[in-house]
């Protein structure tokens, strides 16, 4: 045991608290033993070491802890092979700009210190090739003076937006021999993130100006609430102005309880300005499919104005930068800090031009009413087929409210095809930190979440698909194992149905037989006991449930096992596809 750093993964853990890192998520390798050992022995567990049965899952947590806090953990992988497990759930961190700091490992470098064949199969010129294309950078320190320098960089790159992740590599060499010299280390005040872009200000008060001239405008937001202080800058805005809101929900954007909440309407169709904010895909909320084009909803003549920083995150290898929009006008900035500004100047906007607070007022009020008819229609909505068995996905998302609306919840990712959202009532940012993203990653990132709240008292709740959960069911052993409460809801619909649909299509399509679609798309024949799987992981288990009439006691007693014994539970619902 020693106190002073002796080895250089010792000033590897010392860099991740000096800079505020609190967990360390990893499944074990050798290439990274020597900052395994100092975890353990030098920095006394600190960060606290979460232990993975894959690196996917390591990577995953990392991911939804930063969406739940703002702040990176660090995900540890063990040299080519580890990296390359992690590379999807690096991917889903890039495409979503959330900061997470991937550590590795490789070599020696040096191949005198090579063991035969292990150390050269496992060891990459550079490593960092692997992930180049959707991380935001990558380094590979090759001295103990360059390692302070690299870690400081890699974390303020990471939190600079647009957010991303990064990759670390740490030849094992450099971990395992002792310090030839003190090492100092970086101050992190002195390596802050650089204050958010404010925007051109001229550019900001145009827009203030056609908010001011338009009859009908209409925001649309995606990512906004990637920061919770613009939610409420939106709402000072909205309520201002009297402005409709879009949330296309990749972060809780905007209350679904504030009567200018028009998710999901037709509001579009009747713009004649769309105020884009923090949206990625704008193209694609603009238009509508077909099967063989996609023509667009807004009415010709209506313009567009798009705030973010959607050209500062895009590079040439993936196409996740979506179609080129024409635009009115483009403004790059933060909207965190551009949103505040623009609500002043709409302030001088309503001071100086007359009739502009009854006309606010007035649309305000017209579309309170149709915020109102939405949500009653989908209550009424939700109501249909009450007593089908399976138990429709509307009916479960109402239970599911039944169940948890008087707790201090947190929902991680999946919405019910919606249904969540359209039923329940969110009102504070944190509630949700952003629908799900492809298979195989919502465990791992509702695992991140519930670990970023532990705790907090706050009730965290995985509406989980199953093909999702069988992708990386081990994730449940690492909820038990590092005693993080969590309540998961298994959306089961015992099949792959998103792509069992598109199967249905083109079999409709090409006239051949749609009946023949579940080959290869259902999860049965044996269908997964899911609770039964969850038990011998060590969680409350029930399930599992067709009949709508016993969910919301299971959620109950399984809520009580949370609150009472701290252990994660799990409630297998079985549904109909939609």
């Amino acid at each position: 045991m020693y106190d002073k750093p002796k080895y250089g993964s010792d000033v590897i853990v010392d860099l991740m608290q000096a800079f505020g890192i609190e967990y360390a998520s990893l499944n074990p390798g050798s290439s990274f033993r020597g900052l395994h050992d100092s975890l353990v022995n030098y920095g006394k567990n600190r960060p606290q070491i979460i232990e993975c049965c894959h690196e996917e899952v390591a990577v995953a947590m990392a991911h939804g802890y930063a969406k739940a806090c703002g702040k990176p953990m660090v995900a540890i992988v063990h040299n080519v092979v580890g990296l390359l497990h992690g590379t999807m759930a690096i991917y889903y961190a890039y495409l979503d700009r959330v900061p997470v700091l991937v550590v590795g490992a490789t070599g020696p470098m040096d191949t005198k210190r090579r063991r035969p064949f292990i150390d050269w199969i496992h060891t990459a010129v550079v490593q960092g090739n692997q992930v180049r294309d959707y991380v935001k950078w990558d380094d590979q320190p090759f001295s103990f003076d360059s390692i302070p320098d690299s870690f400081a960089r890699g974390y303020r790159v990471a939190m600079t937006e647009p957010k991303g992740p990064v990759y670390l590599c740490y030849d094992v060499g450099l971990q395992l021999d002792e310090l030839p010299h003190p090492i100092p280390l970086p101050n992190p005040s002195k390596f802050q993130t650089p204050p958010a872009l404010l925007g051109d200000i001229k550019a900001l008060e145009e827009v203030a100006r056609m908010l001011a001239d338009s009859q009908q405008p209409v925001i649309l937001t995606d990512y906004l609430g990637k920061n919770s202080a613009a939610v409420g800058s939106l709402v000072e805005l909205v309520d201002l102005m009297g402005i409709p809101v879009i949330d296309l929900n990749h972060r809780f954007n905007f209350p679904n309880t504030h009567p200018l909440d028009l998710s999901e309407s037709n509001i579009l169709k009747e713009a004649d300005l769309v105020l884009s904010l923090d949206v990625r895909d704008l193209y694609g909320p603009l238009t509508h499919p077909d099967k063989v084009s996609r023509t667009t909803i807004i009415p010709k003549g209506c313009k567009i104005v798009e705030i973010g920083l959607g050209d500062l995150g895009i590079n040439s290898w993936s196409q996740e930068f979506q179609k080129l929009q024409e635009v009115d006008l483009s403004i790059l900035a933060d909207t965190a800090v551009a949103l505040p500004y623009l609500v002043e100047c709409c302030r001088r906007q309503m001071k100086d031009k007359s009739g502009l607070q009854a006309r606010a007022r007035q649309r305000a009020e017209t579309m309170a009413t149709i915020h109102s008819n939405l949500r009653t229609g989908w209550q009424e909505e939700s109501r249909r087929n009450w007593n089908a068995k399976p138990m429709t996905t509307a009916r479960l998302a109402q239970e599911i409210w039944s169940s948890i609306g008087k707790e201090d919840w947190v929902l991680t990712a999946n919405t019910l095809n919606g249904w969540a959202r359209r039923v329940w009532d969110w009102s504070k940012p944190y509630q949700h930190p952003g629908k799900s993203l492809g298979t195989a990653t919502q465990i791992g990132i509702s695992l991140g979440v519930a670990l970023a709240y532990k705790g907090s008292g706050k009730l965290v709740v995985d509406i989980q698909p199953d093909g999702d959960l069988l992708f990386d069911a081990s994730a449940l052993w690492v909820a038990t194992h590092d005693q993080i409460p969590m309540l998961v809801i298994m959306y089961n619909n015992r099949a792959y149905y998103n792509d069992w649909e598109h199967q249905i299509r083109l079999a409709e399509h090409r006239g051949t037989d749609p009946n023949l679609a579940y080959l290869g798309m259902e999860i049965e024949k044996p269908a997964p006991d899911f609770a039964k799987l969850a038990q011998s992981f060590g969680w409350y288990a029930e399930g599992p449930i067709e009949d709508g009439d016993r969910v919301r006691p299971a959620i109950e007693r399984a809520i009580r096992v949370i609150k009472e014994e701290g252990r994660p539970a799990l409630v297998d619902t079985v549904t109909q596809f939609r």
